[in-house]
Formats: structure tokens, C-alpha cells, sequence
């Protein structure tokens, strides 16, 4: 990565581009498709929420929907255990176009995990955008050093923001070209994400899904985060996580451009008072109480679209966002236990369905012949402890008292009998 671009190791992405000559003087270069962005979404995006109602659910398989992002040179050692530990059978591993050197240390890394379904997104640098022939050439090394144990390739990262070195649409669209040309000659059977859009900016997706290039994804690859808005239940625009998602999926539903399924590759809650190790401001940052349960009900709330085919988390080991905290040695997080058992609880899980009443919230899931509801409130309130379920805490431990509290960290039901139609709050 050469200047105006740097990496920040803190944060693990690219710096701000401070250079607004140069920025301006790109953005005016790739004018015309920016143009392109905006016509493309001013019609798809209308059509596409029209068509939101009539989007159908998918059954998704939940041993997959839960994926884990691990940086591969970070205590490799630990990370292996600490996948083991949480039970994820998907992880997502990041390469750096511009740390080639760096391909035997991953191949190393992934041939340890050659049980895992596996993510690998390759990142840009403005060199490979800009030298085609560079970018085809490393990412056919990448291809076949690496094909055996990668199941998608995720093309390209976070294309609408410049500081990751894209300074409009077609140019992504002619840097996925060279990775789909490829596939097409020489690497049939890998799968190839595209689109790589970061936040709600679906006017840069439409025009990633509604192009004449004739590139295509074998499935969309979103960097859905919400965590400006703070709660996963909050709105933006009056859209809510589950009406972006389902928003998302009518495009990838209508784009003659992708196979029907939708992965989100990235997404976190940044954690207060780890500057400069936080990706963002003090502003967004949260507590670990917080991320633990922003973190779940994320999750949830996806799953229970039944839209998405899965959710890397980012990421394991990190002081500003990851499960592990590393600001003295490895220390586990409250996040690591939930979602240990969250994977735990969801191994074999059916959807049934999502009830909301009040901004109270019912996921009611079937795992091996068993009901289980998952409660949380955003006002506190409290449910009766019944004899005809057992309650866990969002860390799997029992609840025992006879007043359960439900309120921002949710709580298990495991039904063990059979009970009322509804399980009322006191």
C-alpha cells in the first residue's frame, strides 16, 4: 500500500486519505459513474421496495449462518483454540493484495482449518486496481495456492469508501471482472462474493447489481453495520436492521447479476475507551455490556429473516471491537461466552418465528425436537420464572429466581413442557 494510502495497524484498516487534492481530482476523473450510481438507484431502489413484501424466506442452515473473522497472524496458536471453543464451523480470513509474501503463513494458517467452511476476502490496494495486469497475476496465484481450502473468495472490501482505494463503481466492477475472467478460464469451480458495500448505501449496491458489465457473484457479499444508530432494533431512514436486510435481499432477488444468496462479511460495535484501537469515534463506541448484547440481537434479529446465509463477526482478537481483548494478554469477553453459546444453542435450529409487541421480542426456534424462545426488551420489564421452561442467562448460565428481569440482554426459554399459547410478563 503506497501513499497517499497507509494502513492503520490499530484499527486494521486503511488511514484517512488526507490528501483532498488528490481525492477531488479522482472523484471528478470518475464523475460519469457517479452519475451511473445515482440513475441506477433512483431506479432500482424504488422498484425494489415496491417488491420487499413479496421477497420469500429461505430456510438457512444455521451450522453455517454463524462465521467468525480471524486475523490470521494474530496469535495463531490461540485463535485455533478459541475457535475450537466457540463452536463456529465458518470463519473469514482477510489477504492483503499487497502482502503477497504473506501467502505461505496463510495457506499454513487455513490448512489448520481445513474442517471450516472458509471466507477469504481479498483486499485492495490502489496499485491493483489501477494495474489489472498486477491484480491478474496475484489473484491467480491466490486462486491456486489457496483454492482447496477456501470456499468463497470475497473480491474487494468496503468499495464506497475511498480511503480503501475505490473511487467509484466501475472501477470495482472492473477489478471483479479480472477475478470472474479468471474463473471462467482457468478456476471453474470456486465461488466468487461480490459488491462489497459498507453501511446503508445502497445506492452504490444497485449499481454494483444492475450493470451491463458481464461479470456475475455467485452470491452478494454486504458490510452491514448499524452500529451508527446505535441499538440493531434502531431505524435509519425508517428502515430497521431487518427492513435493510429485507431490502437487500429483494435486490439481490431482482439483480440478473448474482446467485440468490446473501452473506454479510463484516460487522461490529466499536468499544468505548480503546482509542486508537477503535475503527471509529468516541461517539459510536459502546460498552462490553453493550456489544455483547448489540452483538446477539444482530444476530438474531438476522436469522430471523431468514434472508441471509451467514454473519462473519468482526472480529475474534481485537482491543477496539473483537471477542478477545488483547490490551493485557488475552482476555475473553463477556461476547465470547455469549456467542459460544449462542452457536451452542443454534447448531440444529429451525426458525419458527419473531413475534413483536411493544418493543418486546419473542425468537421462537426449534433445535432437536425442542421450543425455544429468546426474550429481550428494549424497556425493562419482567416475566414470571413458570415450571414449564428452563431460563438461561445470555451466558448460558441458569436463571433460578423466581422474577426473571428482560430487558436489553436476552434470555433463554428452553420449553420443557407444554405451556400457554403466551408467555406473559408481570
Amino acid at each position: 500500500m503506497k501513499t497517499p494510502f497507509k494502513w492503520d495497524n490499530y484499527s486494521d484498516q486503511p488511514a484517512l486519505l488526507t490528501d483532498k487534492v488528490y481525492k477531488k481530482r479522482m472523484r471528478k476523473k470518475e464523475l460519469p459513474s457517479l452519475l451511473t450510481t445515482v440513475a441506477t438507484a433512483l431506479v432500482t431502489l424504488p422498484l425494489s421496495i415496491v417488491m420487499m413484501p413479496f421477497i420469500k424466506r429461505r430456510e438457512i442452515n444455521s451450522q453455517t449462518f454463524f462465521s467468525m473473522g480471524v486475523d490470521f497472524e494474530r496469535n495463531p496458536k490461540e485463535a485455533h483454540q478459541f475457535i475450537e471453543e466457540l463452536g463456529v464451523k465458518h470463519i473469514l480470513v482477510r489477504c492483503k493484495l499487497w502482502e503477497m509474501q504473506k501467502l505461505p503463513e496463510l495457506l499454513s494458517f487455513l490448512q489448520n482449518h481445513k474442517d471450516k467452511t472458509v471466507t477469504l476476502k481479498i483486499l485492495q490496494d490502489r496499485e491493483h486496481i489501477e494495474d489489472l495486469i498486477l491484480l491478474e497475476k496475484d489473484l491467480h496465484t491466490i486462486f491456486t495456492t489457496l483454492q482447496e481450502y477456501v470456499t468463497y473468495f470475497e473480491i474487494g472490501s468496503t468499495i464506497n469508501r475511498a480511503k480503501w482505494g475505490f473511487f467509484s463503481v466501475k472501477e470495482y466492477l472492473g477489478f471483479f471482472q479480472v477475478a470472474y475472467t479468471l474463473k471462467q478460464q482457468h478456476f471453474q469451480n470456486i465461488k466468487l462474493l461480490g459488491s462489497g458495500v459498507i453501511d446503508f448505501e445502497f445506492h452504490f449496491t444497485a449499481h454494483t447489481l444492475f450493470n451491463l458489465c458481464k461479470c456475475r457473484y455467485d452470491a452478494t457479499a454486504a458490510l452491514l453495520y448499524v452500529d451508527r444508530r446505535g441499538a440493531p432494533e434502531n431505524t435509519q431512514l425508517g428502515f430497521s436492521l431487518m427492513d435493510k436486510i429485507a431490502l437487500l435481499s429483494t435486490m439481490v432477488w431482482l439483480s440478473p447479476k448474482t446467485k440468490q444468496r446473501l452473506h454479510i462479511t463484516e460487522t461490529n460495535w466499536p468499544l468505548s475507551n480503546t482509542a486508537p484501537y477503535a475503527p471509529t469515534s468516541e461517539h459510536e463506541c459502546v460498552s462490553e455490556q453493550h456489544y455483547c448484547d448489540y452483538m446477539l440481537r444482530y444476530h438474531f434479529l438476522t436469522f430471523a429473516s431468514q434472508q441471509v446465509d451467514s454473519i462473519s463477526w468482526h472480529q475474534l482478537i481485537a482491543r477496539g471491537y473483537g471477542l478477545v481483548d488483547t490490551k493485557d494478554g488475552l482476555r475473553k469477553r463477556e461476547a465470547f461466552q455469549a456467542y459460544t453459546f449462542m452457536v451452542k444453542t443454534f447448531q440444529t435450529a429451525q426458525f419458527l418465528r419473531l413475534d413483536i409487541k411493544r418493543e418486546y421480542y419473542i425468537l421462537q426456534i426449534w433445535v432437536d425436537e425442542q421450543l425455544i424462545q429468546i426474550h429481550w426488551s428494549l424497556k425493562n420489564t419482567t416475566l414470571k420464572n413458570e415450571n414449564y421452561f428452563d431460563a438461561y442467562d445470555k451466558l448460558g448460565k441458569p436463571i433460578t429466581r423466581e422474577i426473571i428481569k428482560i430487558g436489553s440482554a436476552p434470555v433463554y426459554l428452553f420449553i420443557t413442557k407444554a405451556q400457554p399459547q403466551h408467555i406473559n410478563c408481570v
